[in-house]
Parts: C-alpha cells; structure tokens; sequence
C-alpha cells in the first residue's frame, strides 16, 4: 500500500519519522494544497494521502489545545461577498449565474473504527475571520478544501488528520506549536498504523 503523508510545512513534520509512508510538502493556502495534492494524485499514483498539520481550535468545540482529530467535514469558509448586511457564503447566495458550489464536503472514508476522534473544519485564505459561521465547527486550518476536494474528485482515499495548536482569536495567545505537532505526529502514526492492518 503507498501511503503520502502531506504537510503544509517542514516544521509541521519535524517529529515525523517513518520509512514505509512517503513524506512530501504542499505549502501553506488554498492555492498550494491543490496543485499540490493533484500533482502528487497524478504523478505518485498514491493508494492514500493523509494531510497532516495543526490547526487554531473555535470556541464551542469540545476540543482543546493539544487534541488530535481527523476531519470528517470541511468548509471552505470564506468564499463569499460581503454586503451591508454583513458576509454571505456563495453557496447561501442566489446568483445568475451556471455553476455549482457546495457548502461542504463531507469525507467518504470515515469507518466506524477509526482510531482519533472525528472533528469539522473550516478553511480559510484568511485565518481568524471573525465573519465566518464556526456553529459546528471545531477547527481552522489553510489547506484542508482543496485537499478534500482534488481526493474526491480523483477518487483517491484520504484522512486528514489535525492538531491543536491554538484558540481561533486575534490575540495570538496560548499557542503550544511543539505540543501540538508532537501529537499530531503521534496521531498519524496511529493512524497509519491502522491503515496498514486494514
């Protein structure tokens, strides 16, 4: 089975260690994680891509800083236009125009057995937004739609796992990097790990 771990970045995957998965890089953003995802769908021909990195965490969610979740649902939070009456999700909006834009996308691979804790997430260009919806959500990360999306729509499997790493709030305050990718290093362990006895 070949397996891709994807991080954003190279600190992300700093207490990562293993030989029989293939680590690559995609870079921060939106933009990155797609032509990055489809260029490793199209060239690597892997059988599964685990995204893997941190994630700033919304009041509401049961998660805290330190916890390891995989992604069941993502949002891609912020498309939209701004009006006086304040932010509207494209998809909340009733435009002239043909094309198709979906609120989230829901991952196809979430066996019952999973090993970490299912969580939703937004994806935003612009983190800590406070126009967004975050009802339901638990985490915000840059690279977790577009991700979503290429697997979905190339038919590949694929589990994104997440750490948290912060409160999703404009003072910057109570960030825990090294804890937080240390777990999250664990988490994808534990992940693979099942995977391969799958």
């Amino acid at each position: 089975m070949k397996i891709i771990v994807l991080f954003p970045t190279l600190s992300e995957a700093k207490y990562f260690d293993r030989e029989d998965v293939l680590i690559r890089f995609s870079g921060v953003g939106i933009t990155s994680s797609a032509y990055m995802t489809t260029k490793l769908i199209l060239t690597e021909r892997p059988d599964i891509i685990i995204m893997a990195g941190i994630a700033g965490v919304y009041e509401g969610s049961k998660y805290k800083i330190g916890d390891c979740v995989i992604v069941s649902k993502e949002h891609e939070a912020d498309l939209g236009f701004f009006h006086d009456d304040g932010f509207k999700h494209i998809s909340d909006m009733n435009l002239d125009m043909d094309f198709e834009v979906v609120s989230s996308l829901t991952s196809p691979y979430l066996e019952s057995d999973l090993p970490l804790p299912l969580g939703v997430a937004n994806t935003m260009n612009s983190a800590i937004s406070p126009f967004v919806k975050t009802e339901g959500v638990d985490v915000e990360s840059m690279e977790g739609s577009p991700f979503f999306y290429v697997c979905m729509q190339e038919g590949v499997r694929f589990y994104e796992v997440r750490s948290i790493s912060n409160l999703v709030e404009t003072s910057h305050k109570d960030w825990d990097y090294e804890t937080s990718i240390k777990n999250m290093s664990n988490g994808v362990n534990t992940l693979i790990d099942y995977l391969l006895k799958k």
